[in-house]
């Protein structure tokens, strides 16, 4: 893939922003400007104009206001899992290099922006502590935290920005600010939840939870179990106590060295499970789901904590990918046929995976600070993704978006940050209400007046599709 600007540069001079700072810049047509540009998601080509190998906050400083007086927007990437398209006339700042991921043993981590996921969960585990991570290790803990952060034990413990104490962030106006529910409240409130609209984080704190293991995994069934499997989730869900945390996944895999043979290249369906407590509580509430079929891979057990990411086994390399979103209002028998016309045995179904995640518990309730995370009562959220390459590219497109047609009786509407494709201002005004985008649009003009940071474009663009 080649990476190119799709705006001229020769106005800006980058080579002043460049003996500025710590780190270093890189421009296209060098290798690290490819390896530090490319987003994970492989069908994405941003086309950064320049990308800053930030070392310091004040690297992060020094290019923001250097933005501001230059015209230049600012962006953000770690791991690149977090897409935003049409970077012609920004400047990406990189935060790879903030590494730090510090344990207190009392029960918060101090962690940088550069982190994954991984490095934290096996850290504090040593302390018998777990950070609330997503469903891949691998993604960046900063991005899924600004986005709220729904994991595989949500249910138990919340939404993961909840549990928050402090940012420090870089916010448009050049500013580095310490960011608590006490100090900047405002800013506090619009970065759980806001996706980074108002600045650059460079390091987060946050609480752990003392959890070393749980009774958990993942069990696979084929094809011809598809119906029984979906329909009897369904009917178990509801019952469900806040222990437990659970999805189902139907999926088409590729056959690839990584894929196990019984799930490469055929139709199968994936019942993901966490359990909080007693392992034994936790074997009686999974029974019926096991006995919705024959299992063809997987297992259900206790596990330590350090594997929290084998339940849902999601890609680790990059791959190109579009995803579809949907927040539902209710997971009945007739959605359970909806969703089975359109994935189940012969219904044509050409995603890699189609994914129902059962919400509510923990999540549905209040924070004890407000934040920009909305859609709390939304009790199921849909996740297709699939790869649109090849001959059957434009297939797959149309698939994705007639799942998404064909459950449309039962969403809400809403999308959550963290699963909508990129920072598009359609799928930005899925994600708030209209009182939470006024609020960060009000917030960026006070904390970003020159429109630097480019997160901030869409939820300006979002308002404007409201208004």
């Amino acid at each position: 893939m080649t990476l190119a600007p799709e705006s001229p540069t020769s106005s800006v001079p980058l080579d002043e922003l460049a003996a500025s700072l710590t780190g270093r810049l890189h421009q296209p047509g060098t290798d690290d400007y490819r390896h530090l540009a490319t987003p994970w998601n492989l069908a994405e080509e941003t086309h950064a104009m320049a990308v800053v190998e930030a070392k310091t906050p004040e690297d992060v400083v020094a290019t923001v206001r250097f933005g501001a007086a230059h015209g230049v927007e600012v962006g953000v990437r770690a791991t690149g899992h977090g897409i935003i398209n049409h970077l012609g006339n920004t400047i990406l700042v990189h935060t790879g290099h903030f590494d730090e991921v510090t344990i207190h043993p009392d029960g918060w981590a101090r962690i940088g922006a550069g982190v994954q996921w991984e490095r934290v969960i096996d850290a504090a585990a040593e302390h018998g502590l777990a950070p609330l991570a997503g469903s891949s290790p691998g993604v960046g803990v900063v991005g899924y935290l600004t986005g709220g952060g729904i994991g595989p034990v949500a249910r138990t413990y919340g939404v993961a920005s909840d549990r928050v104490r402090a940012f420090e962030v870089v916010t448009g106006d050049g500013e580095l600010r310490r960011v608590t529910a006490l100090e900047h409240p405002d800013i506090f409130w619009a970065l759980r939840g806001g996706k980074g609209a108002l600045g650059i984080v460079t390091a987060v704190e946050t609480e752990l939870v003392h959890l070393r293991t749980l009774y958990g995994g993942a069990v696979y069934f084929a094809a011809e179990d598809i119906p029984n499997v979906v329909r009897t989730w369904g009917q178990w869900c509801p019952s469900l106590l806040e222990q437990a945390t659970t999805s189902i996944a139907i999926q088409l895999l590729p056959e690839m060295p990584d894929v196990p043979p019984p799930l490469a290249g055929k139709l199968t369906v994936a019942v993901r499970f966490a359990w909080v407590g007693d392992p034994a509580d936790g074997e009686r509430e999974f029974a019926p789901m096991l006995a919705a079929g024959t299992p063809i891979l997987g297992e259900i057990g206790e596990m330590p904590y350090t594997q929290l990411g084998m339940i849902h086994a999601d890609p680790i390399d990059p791959l190109p990918f579009r995803e579809n979103n949907a927040l539902l209002r209710e997971f009945s028998p007739e959605t359970a046929e909806a969703l089975l016309r359109v994935t189940g045995p012969d219904s044509g179904f050409l995603q890699i995976m189609a994914e129902v995640r059962q919400l509510g518990g923990a999540i549905a309730r209040a924070s004890d600070h407000s934040s920009a995370f909305v859609h709390r009562d939304a009790p199921y959220n849909v996740l297709l993704i699939g790869v649109p390459v090849g001959p059957e590219g434009e297939a797959v497109v149309a698939n994705g978006d007639a799942i998404i047609d064909a459950l449309s009786p039962w969403a809400t509407g809403g999308g959550l940050p963290n699963f909508s494709p990129g920072m598009v201002a359609e799928e930005v005004a899925r994600s708030y209400d209209d009182l939470t985008l006024r609020r960060l649009a009000d917030l960026i003009e006070e904390y970003d007046p020159q429109h630097v940071i480019r997160a901030g474009r869409a939820i300006r663009e979002a308002l404007d599709l409201k208004s």
